[in-house]
Order: structure tokens, then C-alpha cells, then sequence
């Protein structure tokens, strides 16, 4: 049974810095599951520097822009997954099914996660996903910029539903919003 760790924030507020913080605190191997998509010589550079940044810190990368399923079934042999991020995931399924002339639905980002627990069910280690908070803003003011926000809400509100643990990142400091293992060890000590 795996121990799933949600770590949400705005951008630039440290939420990815702490999820390999982390990561990186737990033994055994890790495995970096990247969903950025390469898309011009400016980001081709970015996703190289930090892949060698992150082999230089023992991490093996998986890029891996749409189907993360098979990338945390691939990454079994570790022991710890950190998937950064899910908001660019969202934004990869959208521009995946635009191309397609297609939708992406709350029920069908519901569905996805749905598998992802799935998935995490059966990862015997820890799997961290980063996800940014972008509903804290104001209305998006065209369709499929209001479709990315409540996607991306729906799929934050999914995977804290089975976390073990959520984590709100801002200005750099961790606030826990969720802790099911803090909580069993309360309840424990009350007993």
C-alpha cells in the first residue's frame, strides 16, 4: 500500500522545492515523473539542467507527458515517485483533446484520478504529487481557461480524498492541511 502525499500551492510559492525536500527524505531509490513538455530550445534547455541536476541528487526521470499510469507502473521499482506536476498534466489532456477536437470533462478528470488511485494502490512506497492552486484567483475570463481551473480543482479535490497527507505550500512555508498518520498516532496516544 503506498503513501500518498498531495503538495498544492500557488505558483512560485516553494511547493515543488518541498515535495523533493521531501522525497529525498525518505530511503531507497526515487524516481522524478516530469510532465513538462519540451516545446521550444528555451524549456529544452530548462528540462536538461534540471535533469542533471536531479541525477547529480541520485533521482532517475521519467518524462512522461500524458499517461502517467504507466510511468508510476514503471517507476515500481523504486521507492519513492515524485510526479511534478499534475496542473501541466491537465494542461497536456486538454491540448491532447483540442487536437482531437474533444473535451475533457470534470467527470472524466474525476475518472482519471480514479485510476491513479488505482495505480497508487498498488505501489508498495511513497508517491508525491505536486499540483498548483489556481482557483484562488479571479475568474478566468475565456472557456477554456474556467474548463483548465475546474479541472484542475476537480483533480486536487480527488487526490486529497485519498492522500494520506496534503500540504497547502505558500511563501515557502508548508502548511498541513491533511495528515491521516499524524492523526492515527493522536488517536493511538489518546487511547
Amino acid at each position: 500500500m503506498s503513501n500518498v502525499i498531495l503538495v498544492t500551492g500557488g505558483a512560485r510559492s516553494g511547493k515543488s522545492a518541498y515535495a523533493e525536500t521531501l522525497a529525498k527524505s525518505f530511503p531507497g531509490p526515487r524516481a522524478y515523473i516530469a510532465t513538462a513538455p519540451v516545446f521550444d530550445d528555451e524549456m529544452e534547455k530548462r528540462v536538461a539542467r534540471h535533469k542533471q541536476q536531479r541525477k547529480n541528487d541520485g533521482w532517475d526521470t521519467i518524462e512522461e507527458e500524458i499517461n502517467l499510469f504507466e510511468a508510476i507502473k514503471k517507476a515500481d521499482a523504486h521507492d519513492t515517485i515524485l510526479v511534478d506536476c499534475l496542473t501541466l498534466w491537465i494542461s497536456n489532456l486538454l491540448y491532447a483533446a483540442e487536437k482531437k477536437n474533444q473535451q475533457i470533462s470534470e467527470d472524466d478528470i474525476s475518472a482519471k484520478c480514479a485510476q491513479l488511485k488505482k495505480v497508487c494502490a498498488e505501489f508498495d512506497g511513497n508517491i508525491i504529487f505536486v499540483i498548483n492552486e489556481v482557483g484562488m484567483g479571479i475568474v478566468p475570463d475565456n472557456p477554456l481557461s474556467r474548463a483548465f481551473r475546474d479541472l484542475s480543482g476537480r483533480c486536487s479535490q480527488s487526490i486529497a480524498k485519498f492522500a494520506n497527507k496534503v500540504v497547502l505550500v505558500s511563501c515557502g512555508i508548508p502548511l498541513i492541511l491533511k495528515d491521516e498518520i499524524e492523526l492515527k498516532q493522536n488517536e493511538e496516544y489518546k487511547s
